[in-house]
């Protein structure tokens, strides 16, 4: 690290050359002549404090243009949040990670028709949890953040539209700082907690990737009194369990997307209630300087921008919760079906995880910051009673027959009466049974004919 704080240059400490002709080192010790436009290598001033360590990383934090979220931001607060707490993993934690993965794909081999979704097993540090599944948020937040900047900058009054040039790009950038260190931190939070790649019910990782975070499963594990090997498989069994339908229901992970982005498109603001709020907010905070970031960001804060929550998003939430908890569902279903006689703890940590999934957590505290979207399977109790009488009364094969099509899957309303939607699947494959025969007799009739 250099000895020259913020890049400014070393004073001449020599008493003779402070005297020689043409030196201005007497009168400028610091180096500042070159900032305010004195000597050979002036510049501009923004290329001038391009070259200040400080207040280059404050220029490219502001100048960022990647999309509505300052990814440079996030990952930068997040990882600093994690530099103290994260541990890197050891080998025999990655050999444990490994068995305990191919163990789990040999149980569920005998209760789920649906193949193995693991090629590679993995055991993830914290932060390399973190810089492996940032692609994965930017894909699913980043449409969401641009929505929400959309709809502030056009709601903007007229008295704000007068500066809509340079109000509308601060804001734009306020708003991917802002969204960066909001992200940052609750990705920070949800590093420190998270236990697989597919823990909030979406899957983060690489396809194929089977990945259990080893520091965070022994502090779980120390929580609920079980023992750590014990502990391990169970997660492995959510794991495998998860990746299983990711990789063999090819629209699955699509559907999700799309209900989450369904839910974006629906932002819009009420310009009118805007307009009173922002008018009033400018009162009391005095009126809104374009040049001065901490005015723009009370005006972001004030939540006079937040837009309210339409029909067609409520409509997309319901059908994400629903998605979410059907996945959630299965995997409870299948790993009951393979643990259940082997695994004495099963059901305590069956209940301990659903607990910790209606809780809510980091990862829905990502979301509810931006748009007030919540990742949290709310019928998940109702959509494990579906899948595990499914397969009770139809077997499992007909119950992982659902997955073949979206329209197949329960609805809503269908998770309301979880029992009569399974026997209504038995008097469905009746009908079907009768209206074959029934086309084989008329078939026979006409060739007897």
């Amino acid at each position: 690290m250099s000895d020259l704080p913020f890049g400014f240059g070393p004073s001449d400490r020599d008493p003779e050359r402070r005297n020689e002709p043409g030196s201005d080192a007497g009168n400028d010790p610091f180096g500042f002549g070159a900032l305010f436009g004195g000597g050979a290598g002036a510049g501009t001033p923004e290329e001038l404090l391009g070259k200040m360590p400080l207040f280059a990383e404050l220029q490219k934090l502001m100048n960022w243009s990647g999309g509505p979220v300052n990814w440079d931001l996030a990952r930068q607060g997040a990882i600093s949040s994690l530099a103290a707490g994260s541990q890197p993993t050891s080998d025999a934690e990655r050999t444990a990670v490994a068995e305990a993965l191919r163990l789990a794909d040999l149980w569920l081999d005998q209760v789920t028709d649906l193949p193995s979704g693991v090629d590679r097993t993995l055991a993830w540090s914290r932060v390399e949890w973190l810089e492996q599944t940032l692609p994965a948020w930017g894909r699913l937040i980043d449409p969401l953040a641009e929505r929400v900047v959309g709809a502030m900058t056009s709601a903007l009054p007229a008295e704000a539209a007068a500066m809509a040039g340079p109000l509308a790009g601060i804001m734009g950038r306020m708003g991917g700082l802002m969204f960066g260190a909001q992200i940052g931190q609750a990705l920070g939070r949800l590093a420190g907690e998270v236990l697989t790649s597919t823990e909030i019910g979406l899957p983060l990782a690489p396809d194929g990737a089977g990945v259990l975070v080893p520091q965070n499963v022994a502090e779980f594990a120390a929580g609920v009194d079980r023992p750590a090997e014990e502990v391990r498989l169970f997660l492995a069994l959510r794991e495998a369990a998860s990746l299983r339908l990711f990789a063999h229901v090819p629209w699955l992970r699509q559907q999700l997307h799309d209900a989450v982005h369904a839910y974006a498109r629906g932002i819009h603001v009420d310009r009118d209630a805007i307009e009173r709020g922002i008018t009033e907010a400018m009162g009391s905070m005095g009126g809104i300087d374009p040049s001065n970031p901490e005015s723009i960001q009370a005006l972001l804060g004030s939540g006079v921008l937040e837009p309210e929550e339409t029909p067609e998003q409520q409509m997309a939430l319901r059908r994400l919760e629903t998605l979410l908890a059907l996945v959630e569902g299965w995997v409870d279903a299948v790993v009951a079906a393979a643990a259940a006689d082997r695994l004495p703890g099963h059901s305590a940590l069956a209940e301990t995880m659903r607990r910790r999934r209606a809780s809510g957590g980091p990862a829905e505290q990502t979301f509810a910051t931006l748009v007030g979207l919540e990742l949290r399977p709310r019928r998940l109790r109702d959509a494990a009673t579906v899948w595990g009488a499914m397969g009770q009364r139809h077997g499992t094969a007909e119950r992982d027959r659902l997955w073949s099509h979206p329209d197949l899957l329960p609805t809503s309303d269908d998770l309301d009466e979880p029992l009569d939607f399974v026997a209504r699947q038995g008097a469905d494959d009746e009908l079907r049974s009768l209206s074959a025969d029934d086309a084989a007799d008329r078939q026979d009739d006409d060739t007897e004919d």
